[in-house]
């Protein structure tokens, strides 16, 4: 605005006036457009993340570690909620209940979702279900055990039985009375057993859970502006709606033990490790099966450490492969591997203490498929051994019945001889034998060579 003075007197520029004005409104949009931008930025900053965990399988100690790494990072990003999506397939009842105590002192809104749809959650489920923020089911799914949830400890009196229930059944009504659910059901549950499906557990009032959803997407639909109190009394309004979750993904170590934990895995780890032995035991040479057989029991103990193995159905296994392997040396008729096989079968059935881990079972089809393999390979052995034994002294194993052989493995009195080209099993009839001497092949009992020392007057040249 520009002023002039004209015959005495202040006089303003129109023109000017007018431009005057423009800029102004010009430089207040301006402020106004960098003011949103800016206010859009900070909201947007403001909008916590949503972490999503998602596990299938066996709610083991590997499992539960799984878990546990996707609670502590959404503790750390301070994010507005953990979605754990879950279809447990069994549960060790010591890790569900650990892992239950755990989401209910998390300091972020914990939402369990038990899914797909028509899925029985077990054991897992009600724990997990009833620590939660926020309780969710596809339809048609359903949690709880016919069984005691309650775990008995071993050696303690009935009172301190009765002192350690009443502890629990306080847990869950703590749970309850936090979460504004009922747990009326929880006592029967402890004592005799429990189970509910997602349209019952949603119709009461108040409710066993909160929300029951189809998917994820309705899941996170349902939960917009639920306000969740935490352990320590703050509250969190949730904002859900057009959110992206951020996956927590299992690392590679997590991978490969939760394979093992796997029962039907462990399971066939076990009978794969005994199959190599065997095989190792039939064949008359030195191979790789050994190693192998290592290697598969070393993977299959480590799976057991994470599920609670009943050791009497392990010796069972064990004196299943026991029982065929001896069917070649006893003129049995087969009656042996077929014991063998039904014991097998029995022992694997009872492999995990169902009371510590019910629906820790190894799935019926790997053990009909095992016992059938077994059954063959022993089938195999037995008539490889009975055609080794009838072969004819010139062409086949007995053809080396009088032939030198050199000492590879000192013989005190086992060990192993080089003959024809191959190594062999030997025990020596007289004596000791170091390595790099020479002895004579005697005879052939049990797929073993019995060798001799060669006296000091014989001069035979080495024929191996």
């Amino acid at each position: 605005m520009r002023y002039c003075f004209r015959q005495g007197r202040l006089h303003l520029d129109g023109n000017t006036t007018d431009r005057g004005l423009v800029t102004w409104i010009y430089r207040l949009m301006l402020v106004g457009l960098l003011w949103m931008l800016l206010a859009t930025g900070v909201a947007a900053q403001s909008v916590q993340p949503i972490y999503f965990v998602e596990y299938d399988g066996v709610l083991s100690s590997y499992a539960a570690g799984y878990l546990r790494r996707a609670l502590r990072e959404a503790e750390a990003a301070n994010a507005q909620a953990l979605i754990v999506q879950l279809t447990p397939r069994g549960a060790v009842m010591q890790e569900a209940r650990t892992l239950a105590g755990e989401i209910a002192e998390a300091k972020v809104p914990v939402v369990v979702f038990i899914s797909p749809a028509g899925h029985d959650a077990g054991a897992a489920g009600t724990w997990l279900l009833a620590a939660a923020h926020v309780a969710a089911m596809a339809p048609e799914s359903q949690f709880g055990i016919a069984a005691p949830l309650f775990v008995p400890a071993m050696g303690v009196s009935e009172t301190t039985q009765e002192l350690l229930l009443n502890e629990q059944l306080q847990q869950f009504e703590e749970w309850g009375a936090a979460r504004q659910r009922d747990v009326s059901w929880a006592d029967v549950a402890l004592r005799s057993g429990f189970i509910a499906t997602a349209a019952q557990a949603i119709e009461g009032s108040p409710p066993i859970i909160d929300i029951v959803a189809r998917d994820v997407d309705e899941l996170l639909l349902r939960l917009e502006g639920r306000v969740i109190t935490l352990a320590d009394g703050s509250q969190v309004t949730l904002a859900t709606l057009g959110g992206r979750p951020r996956v927590v993904e299992v690392n590679l170590i997590e991978a490969v033990l939760l394979v093992l934990a796997n029962p039907t895995v462990v399971f066939i780890l076990l009978i794969m490790a005994g199959l190599a032995f065997y095989a190792e035991f039939l064949s008359p040479t030195v191979g790789i099966l050994a190693g192998l057989g290592v290697i598969l029991l070393a993977g299959a103990i480590v799976g057991m450490i994470a599920l609670p193995v009943q050791w009497l159905s392990v010796l069972g296994i064990l004196i299943a492969f026991g029982l065929v392997a001896a069917d070649l040396f006893v003129p049995s008729h087969g009656t042996l591997t077929v014991i063998g096989v039904g014991i097998m079968i029995a022992s694997s059935l009872t492999l995990f203490d169902q009371v510590q881990a019910p629906g820790v079972t190894v799935a019926l089809w790997a053990v009909i498929l095992v016992a059938v393999l077994i059954a063959i390979f022993a089938i195999s052995g037995v008539w490889l051994a009975l055609r080794s034994r009838n072969r004819p002294v010139t062409t086949g194993q007995e053809g080396l019945i009088g032939r030198l052989a050199e000492v590879r493995k000192r013989l005190d009195p086992e060990g192993m001889v080089f003959v024809e080209g191959a190594l062999w099993r030997a025990v020596c009839e007289n004596g000791t034998a170091e390595e790099g001497e020479f002895v004579r092949v005697t005879g052939i009992y049990a797929l073993r060579l019995t060798v001799r020392r060669i006296d000091t007057g014989e001069s035979s040249p080495p024929q191996l």
